[in-house]
């Protein structure tokens, strides 16, 4: 290049290279957790236009990856899609049904008292179409819904708290072993639930609104709405 008297930086040499299509695309690997290939049943999706008004009347769960310094572990999250509170949660070294089972149990054990109509909503994976799995909703009482055509959107809420954990928490973190992850996401969550406000809740905490009937987070925007219109009005 020097010998064309052609002068130039590493930046706009892969700006040429990307134009031209030169460049040798980085391979990614992808690390899936749900497995809907099976002949065990799958429930429809009971919550399309559905919103809750109160704790404990839809919970949201999925399965997320953590990498760590010597492979691959994974967490099960459920969610309370009202208060945002993670309410169950398990982290493993693999994907069977048991290890996701032991979210739910979680869950179920600190809301015993409140559960009355509740949706548990997730994707088609094995893991909550297992039989264990089930049978311990249905013991419950609790109305089973799964998403239908794999779009992220039908289960964003738990898709988003799956962010929050990895992105916002554990990322930072240096894990090789799953005693040391097991310690770790439990002060994580305990953080998330009693410590980071969320816009939605009005800047209150996940379990102050779980805990606390009387707040009502739909009046909370309501209200915010109206700040808002007021402050674009006097913008005006």
């Amino acid at each position: 290049m020097l010998e064309h008297q052609i002068k130039m930086g590493r930046d706009a040499l892969f700006n040429v290279l990307a134009t031209n299509n030169l460049l040798v695309k980085r391979r990614k690997r992808r690390v899936y957790t749900t497995q809907s290939f099976h002949w065990l049943r799958k429930y429809p999706n009971h919550i399309r236009n559905f919103i809750p008004t109160a704790a404990n009347q839809l919970w949201v769960s999925d399965i997320t990856y953590w990498k760590i310094e010597t492979g691959y572990l994974y967490i099960s999250l459920i969610t309370d899609a009202y208060s945002r509170k993670i309410v169950g949660y398990h982290v493993a070294e693999t994907l069977e049904s048991v290890e996701t089972l032991h979210a739910l149990k979680m869950a179920l054990n600190h809301n015993k008292e409140s559960i009355n109509q509740l949706i548990h909503h997730s994707d088609r994976g094995i893991q909550y179409c297992s039989t264990v799995y089930v049978s311990l909703l249905k013991k419950h009482g609790i109305i089973i819904s799964m998403t239908e055509n794999g779009d992220p959107l039908e289960n964003a809420i738990a898709e988003r708290v799956n962010g929050i954990i990895k992105n916002e928490y554990l990322d930072g973190y240096e894990v090789n072993t799953l005693h040391v992850a097991k310690q770790l996401l439990d002060r994580v969550i305990e953080v998330y639930n009693n410590q980071r406000p969320h816009m939605s809740l009005g800047n209150l905490t996940p379990n102050q609104v779980h805990d606390d009937p009387s707040i009502n987070v739909e009046n909370i925007w309501k209200k915010r709405q109206t700040v808002n219109l007021i402050q674009d009005y006097r913008k005006l």
